[in-house]
This record gives C-alpha cells, sequence and structure tokens, in this order.
C-alpha cells in the first residue's frame, strides 16, 4: 500500500476542511433518508468476481472509480447543496479537501495522517474513527455536479455540459424534491456497509460551512452486475436483475455508450460520464400476491434461471418474434421488451443500483425497492428515452412508484497532484 507521502495530491487539508472535521453535531445526521438498513480502471473478470477485504481501487486515474469497477454489495450515496455565500475559491479549495481524504480512505486510511487518535487531546479528532482497523474492502468514492451548480453563484453557466439536462417528469412519477436533485453528490461504494458510511459521514465533516447534505440513501446487495466474474444478483421481486447490463470488458461499447467525448460539446467532460440516480419504491404486499405466471409476464424472463421466455438460459439473446398461439411469448409490455436495446434505437446504459429498505411506511407497508444508478454519455438518448419507453407500457409500472431523482455530471478522475473536477475550473 502506498505510504501518505508518495500520494497525496496536496500537503493535507484546507483550514476550512480542519475547521469543518472539528464541527459539532455532525455525525447524527448524516445517515438521512435510508437509514433504516443498509444496508477507474477497467478490472479483468477474475479480479472483478469478488472483491476481498484488501482490495483498493485507485482513486486518481483517469476515469473515477466506482463506474466500471467491480459493483460492491454496499453503497451509501449522498447529495449535497453548497452553502449560501461560498465563493468560487471555497468551491474549488472543497473538491481539493475530498479528493485529498478519498484519496487516503480508498487506501484504507484515515482522512489525515493524525486521523482519529494522532491529534490534540483537546480538539475533534480529524476522522470519526469507525472504520479503523477496518480494510478498504473495494472502498470507491464517485463525485458529481449536479445541473445547479452551474449557475451564477461560481461562473460555470458557459461550463454546463449540454448532455447535463434537466431530466423531464415522466409519467408515474411521485418525486420527493427534498430528496431529489443537489449541487454535488457522492457515490461511496464498498464490500464493508461501515467502510462506505464512515466515507460519506467523513465528507461532510469536511463540508461543513461549506456544503450541507441534501438527502441520502443506503443500499445493500448490488442488482446489477459491471463485470462478467460476477454472478447476476436478485432484486427484492425475487428476479436475477441486469443480465443485459453493460460490463467493464465490452470496451468498445463502454467508450461508445459510458465516457463523454471532448467532442460532445464540454471539452472539460472527456472521461467523465452521466449519472442518473431514481429511488424506485416497489409495491412488494401487491406483487406478493400475483401468481408464478403473472410476475414472469411483467419481467419476460423466468423467475428461477433468468432465461428469456423465448427460451434459452439466462444469456440467451431475447427472441420477439417467437409466438405460442399467436401470442408472443415475450409480451410486449414487459420489463424485457420495453427495455430492450432493439426497442430503444440501440440504447444501452451502464447499472448500478442497489436494494434499499427504509423499514415500513404509516400503513405497515414495507417501504422498500431499488435505488437505480446509471451512468451514461447522453442522458437523454439513452437513460429518457428507455425510461419514457418504460413509464408509457411497462406492465411492471403497476408495481413500482419513483419516488426520488437526480441526474450529475461526472467529471473525469483527478490526475496525481489535482482534484476531481480541476478540468472544469482550468
Amino acid at each position: 500500500m502506498p505510504t501518505d507521502d508518495e500520494t497525496a495530491p496536496r500537503p493535507g487539508l484546507s483550514r476550512r476542511g480542519l475547521l469543518g472535521l472539528a464541527g459539532v453535531g455532525l455525525g447524527a445526521g448524516v445517515i438521512g433518508a435510508g437509514s433504516a438498513l443498509g444496508i477507474e480502471s477497467a478490472v479483468t473478470s477474475a479480479a472483478a468476481a469478488s472483491s476481498g477485504a484488501n482490495t483498493t481501487y485507485p482513486f486518481y486515474a483517469t476515469h473515477q472509480s466506482g463506474i466500471v469497477t467491480a459493483a460492491q454489495d454496499r453503497l451509501h450515496f449522498a447529495a449535497f447543496d453548497i452553502a449560501s455565500g461560498v465563493t468560487r475559491a471555497e468551491l474549488i479549495d472543497l473538491l481539493k479537501d475530498w479528493s485529498y481524504a478519498a484519496g487516503r480512505m480508498t487506501r484504507g486510511q484515515e482522512v489525515s495522517p493524525t486521523g482519529a487518535t494522532g491529534g490534540s487531546l483537546y480538539a475533534p479528532p480529524d476522522d470519526t474513527g469507525e472504520a479503523l482497523g477496518l480494510p478498504a474492502s473495494g472502498l470507491t468514492i464517485t463525485i458529481g455536479f449536479g445541473p445547479s451548480l452551474f449557475d451564477d453563484r461560481f461562473g460555470l453557466a458557459s461550463k454546463r455540459p449540454p448532455k447535463l439536462i434537466d431530466l423531464p417528469e415522466f409519467p408515474g412519477d411521485n418525486l420527493n424534491a427534498a430528496a431529489s436533485d443537489g449541487d454535488l453528490c457522492i457515490q461511496a461504494c464498498s464490500d464493508d456497509p461501515q467502510v462506505a458510511v464512515h466515507a460519506i459521514r467523513n465528507l461532510s465533516r469536511i463540508a461543513f460551512g461549506r456544503a450541507s447534505l441534501r438527502w441520502s440513501q443506503l443500499g445493500f446487495g448490488r442488482t446489477s452486475s459491471t463485470t462478467r466474474g460476477q454472478t447476476t444478483p436478485r432484486n427484492l421481486f425475487g428476479f436475477k436483475d441486469g443480465t443485459a447490463n453493460l460490463k467493464a470488458e465490452d470496451t468498445a461499447l463502454v467508450r461508445k455508450d459510458v465516457w463523454a467525448q471532448g467532442s460532445d460539446g464540454a471539452a472539460w467532460m472527456a472521461n467523465g460520464t452521466y449519472l442518473v440516480s431514481r429511488k424506485i419504491r416497489m409495491q412488494i404486499e401487491t406483487w406478493d400476491h400475483q401468481s408464478l405466471k403473472e410476475q414472469q409476464v411483467v419481467v419476460g424472463r423466468d423467475k428461477g434461471e433468468g432465461a428469456p421466455l423465448s427460451g434459452g438460459t439466462e444469456f440467451s439473446s431475447v427472441d420477439f418474434t417467437k409466438k405460442q398461439h399467436g401470442v408472443p411469448l415475450v409480451a410486449t409490455t414487459s420489463h424485457v421488451s420495453l427495455a430492450h436495446p432493439d426497442h430503444n434505437g440501440g440504447a444501452q446504459l451502464l447499472r448500478r443500483g442497489y436494494n434499499f429498505v427504509d423499514g415500513n411506511d404509516d400503513l405497515g407497508r414495507l417501504n422498500a425497492g431499488l435505488f437505480f444508478i446509471s451512468f451514461q454519455r447522453d442522458p437523454e438518448a439513452q437513460f429518457v428515452r428507455i425510461q419514457n419507453a418504460l413509464a408509457a407500457n411497462d406492465a411492471m409500472g403497476e408495481y413500482l412508484q419513483h419516488v426520488s431523482s437526480g441526474i450529475f455530471a461526472v467529471p473525469p478522475g483527478a490526475r496525481a497532484g489535482g482534484f476531481v473536477g480541476e478540468t472544469l475550473f482550468a
């Protein structure tokens, strides 16, 4: 493991960052909306099959990690609003401080050399300490910028990427505005929930006085695979999810459909991407009362093997022309049919979703579902096109409700000695 001196991008946290670490009463407020249950570099399929406790992913790289990285088992996602009166220089310092701390935490270190126990006995520790003794556990920290950051506060209006659109309202949406959007976002993924929570907790402390937590979500049990070495997981409806997801090994497709290019209208976003988040509540009790046949027709796959209803095994191509008694074996209103690239002009997404369970609602129903995350080069041509098709006709829509939404520009990875977002402010 490299030492701090070998890879640290800065001498340490800025004075504002250190003051943030000394802020009072931040730890209890970090968990936010998803508190009930917890929960780049392209990798080879062999290394990606499962990340061990000592697995580390580079923070300083061409692309940010946590995108094509082998999807970890746990998530803590957080969105932030910049505080009133914060200057452009202070925003840059925040991004430098976050990058410095993230670079250390992704190596399994504390946020600063003095950390939780090495500082003064008469001052708050730099690090909250709950990850002391824990390895990195595959921690990745991914930082993004929301459309609202590109207003007149920081002189960034002319830098807003054309691809960073305002998402439209889709049929059936019931969005909670307070749990949507944000100026900044951080996605922390790890195979240890305490490591992921520790990352968001400490980055929130560092932001004290400059940015405040707007909303956050805990996730567990990935609902897609991002490498061929990973098995296909199941969602809370009991079906395999993400069988046809883009994989890190599909380098040509990832280059075409995930990574932004300088020619896309914002040169500073080259080697970055765009993140869409959607919190989708599943009507668990209603779904559980449907017959197995009905469930399979709605999805378009069998529940056991995960094979398309047109036949074959899980990874068999879907045959939409195959019929029985004149009726397509894969219904035109099935989720598989409506989300398929063949029916969306070839549009594909790289998905990194997670299950969530946020306890029960006031009627005693399980408040649970999918925290959907996708990465794409062109949100309008990819996510919006697919979601419009699903919102209009998806038979699964009867069992789903979209309650939160966000879109963020994820800039390229930080260079050694630099910070995430440096290209934006150059």
